[in-house]
């Protein structure tokens, strides 16, 4: 069996960033507090927790002088309020989504209804919301347009990790049904690069092999989406978070089976699945583990 890798999978930029972080702040500091799980990984959080860094849910859990917003970030007041009980705040916000912050509430300021394209009661999606002062309408599907109310301007923004055929199909059904009705339409595609990059790597790959086989927290967003794509190119797809939970059942009579990875799955995470699958190959043949490009995110005053 010929296992091959996405060629581009894994941690991404924003994940990089805020991990290095953290651990430089824990180094310094002994023990930081950080406000919700920094990424969806349990993997990752374990390993930081061992390093200091304490997962709280609450301001009022924090132990010490700081505090770290995890990277899918937080409702513009809850910084607020952690500077005013004088707290250092570390802010690990991904750039990106700190970007969509900017643009969905400038929308809102501008008389814009904005249109989020995201999973409700995602910890991005809220904070998201919160820039806006609960004033964005959060849309899971084109199904959801129907209960948005008329608006003379619309803004739509989406979530990182969302896939970009489903936001230009919410885009499309947008001007199709409203564009005779709003006097102006502002769509800021708000994917990251990386996330699209993933994806078609993923997708390319699942169309030439049998089986895929995608790691990464069961609780990350990006993480499921590569699930689902691969799934729907036509590949027998399984979700992993451990080597531990491969089985061999999945791979009889397979004679190509393809590797990727959510954008907040690490590298030796990565591997340690890989080398499972070697143990359950008669022959495998795995590809070199690259690290992904990323491009440099925007400066966050732009946009």
């Amino acid at each position: 069996m010929e296992i091959r890798l996405a060629k581009e999978m894994g941690f991404c930029f924003g994940v990089k960033r805020a991990v290095e972080l953290v651990e430089r702040t824990a180094t310094q500091k002994g023990q930081v507090s950080a406000l919700g799980a920094l990424v969806h990984n349990q993997q990752v959080v374990q390993r930081l927790e061992a390093l200091g860094a304490k997962v709280v849910h609450s301001l009022d859990e924090v132990q010490g002088s700081a505090v770290v917003i995890a990277t899918h970030g937080v409702p513009y007041r809850v910084i607020e309020e952690a500077k005013q009980r004088g707290l250092t705040v570390v802010d690990a916000t991904c750039p990106y989504v700190r970007l969509i912050q900017q643009k969905a509430r400038r929308l809102v300021e501008a008389g814009f209804q904005v249109i989020l394209f995201g999973d409700q009661g995602h910890t991005e999606v809220e904070g998201i919301v919160g820039w806006t002062d609960g004033k964005a309408y959060v849309v899971a599907s084109v199904e959801d347009l129907h209960m948005l109310p008329r608006a003379k301007k619309i803004g739509i923004v989406a979530q990182t990790t969302q896939s970009i055929k489903a936001f230009q199909d919410v885009v499309r059904r947008v001007v199709d049904d409203r564009l005779t009705n709003a006097a102006e339409l502002v769509v800021h595609n708000t994917i990251c690069n990386a996330t699209s990059a993933r994806q078609s790597a993923a997708v390319k790959l699942a169309r030439q092999v049998r089986v895929m086989i995608v790691v990464g927290g069961r609780n990350s967003a990006n993480t499921r989406r590569l699930a689902e794509l691969c799934q729907q190119a036509g590949a027998a797809t399984y979700h992993v978070e451990t080597p531990g939970e491969l089985r061999a059942s999945w791979f009889e009579g397979c004679d190509v089976v393809g590797v990727t990875a959510g954008a907040s799955t690490p590298d030796w995470v990565i591997q340690d699945v890989v080398h499972a699958l070697q143990s359950l190959a008669d022959e495998a043949v795995p590809l070199p583990l690259e690290e992904a490009p990323q491009k440099s995110p925007l400066p966050l005053g732009e946009g």
